[in-house]
């Protein structure tokens, strides 16, 4: 058996242990961040709908900025961490923690109208 000591380890996790190191690191974000959430759900996907690695985390609503738009019985908006991408980007457990938290950060931060060139400035993009 040959075993190729250059080959990227890629690191194996199922939907059910991904969701769980999900919900850990949701749990270790500070109250007043998590708190101020209003009708918004967390979703855990293989992949985003274009099949791509490239997407690791997608907040699907509207921001709290816009929310005077928001109509009485609005399905909850939506955060989205994709397993497939954050595993293809991270070597072991603990910097795939890092990314989750980060993406946590990154999507909550949109909720609350913070942009991607904010987010850029802050250090969470």
């Amino acid at each position: 058996m040959h075993d190729d000591v250059d080959a990227p380890a890629t690191l194996q996790l199922d939907s059910e242990a991904f969701e769980a190191l999900v919900v850990d690191e949701l749990d270790r974000l500070p109250d007043d961040m998590v708190d101020g959430l209003d009708n918004v759900v967390f979703v855990v996907e293989d992949r985003p709908e274009d099949g791509s690695l490239d997407l690791l985390g997608l907040y699907d609503g509207w921001a709290l900025t816009e929310r005077d738009r928001y109509g009485v019985g609005e399905l909850p908006d939506r955060i989205i961490l994709y397993r497939e991408p954050h595993l293809a980007v991270c070597d072991d457990e603990t910097a795939l923690r890092d990314e989750i938290h980060t993406t946590l950060v990154h999507e909550i931060a949109h909720f609350y109208g913070i942009d991607d060139d904010r987010l850029h400035e802050l250090g969470w993009a």
